[in-house]
């Protein structure tokens, strides 16, 4: 049995994605919410084996101190799916708040580069392994208002195309997932918890879920070894682009 690591397991995708994998991997889940990720646990663990890891993406010597601290029986990672990641506010690059620019480099880049740093090696001494980025589409089309939140996940596009040239040799793939419009909490932290924007977003049309991001990395996760998917785009039937969404 696999063992999978997921960031930001508490919820939204990451949440689904432990879900979809649960009736045959094991899992190591990682949040910053001690009392969501415990519910998870509670939810997955009757149906295999779970371990839990607190601790924010964004602070280095706690990624580090975390995952240092695993059990040498959950050292053996076979699969790690950064899925950890935010947009904070909707602005022109002039007029976003600096805090907010910095917390998206801070929680989609640094904090991937991070866990995939204190994991990596473990797979390499294995000499076998699976990196899954989550990105986004707004990493392969920057719009107005999004600058930084597009940068950040442009640069997780990049670090997967690197990753993947790195560890060749390494026996190590790595997969990249660009999702287009998915209804999770994403919209609600953007614009700052305001519920009428955020259901906005959605309406119109019928948008991605959790759900459906989990079964494709389900699928990737369970392809044979010998097949490494490289980049995933994935859309709602209604769009095109990332700012070409079709509302009735």
């Amino acid at each position: 049995m696999k063992t999978v690591f997921i960031t930001g397991a508490t919820s939204g995708i990451g949440k689904a994605t432990a879900q979809s994998l649960a009736s045959n991997h094991r899992l190591i889940l990682c949040g910053r919410r001690s009392d969501k990720l415990e519910q998870v646990k509670k939810e997955l663990e009757q149906i295999t084996q779970v371990y839990t890891l607190v601790f924010d993406v964004c602070n280095r010597e706690d990624v580090y101190n975390a995952i240092n601290s695993l059990p040498e029986e959950w050292k053996t990672i076979d699969v790690l799916v950064n899925n950890a990641g935010n947009a904070h506010g909707l602005a022109t690059f002039q007029e976003a708040d600096l805090a907010d620019m910095e917390a998206m480099i801070d929680i989609n880049v640094k904090g991937l580069m991070y866990v995939t740093k204190a994991v990596l090696p473990f797979m390499l001494s294995s000499g076998k392994g699976h990196i899954v980025n989550l990105s986004s589409i707004a990493g392969k089309e920057t719009y107005m208002n999004g600058t930084m939140y597009c940068a950040s996940k442009a640069a997780v596009e990049a670090i997967s195309k690197g990753l993947r040239l790195d560890l060749v040799s390494s026996g190590v793939k790595v997969t990249n997932i660009a999702p287009g419009a998915v209804e999770t909490e994403f919209s609600l932290v953007r614009f700052k918890g305001d519920q009428t924007k955020a259901a906005n977003v959605y309406a119109g049309y019928e948008p991605l879920v959790a759900d459906d991001i989990a079964n494709t990395i389900a699928y990737i996760v369970n392809a044979p070894e010998h097949v490494q998917i490289a980049d995933v785009t994935i859309f709602p039937k209604a769009q095109a682009g990332a700012t070409t969404i079709f509302k009735k």
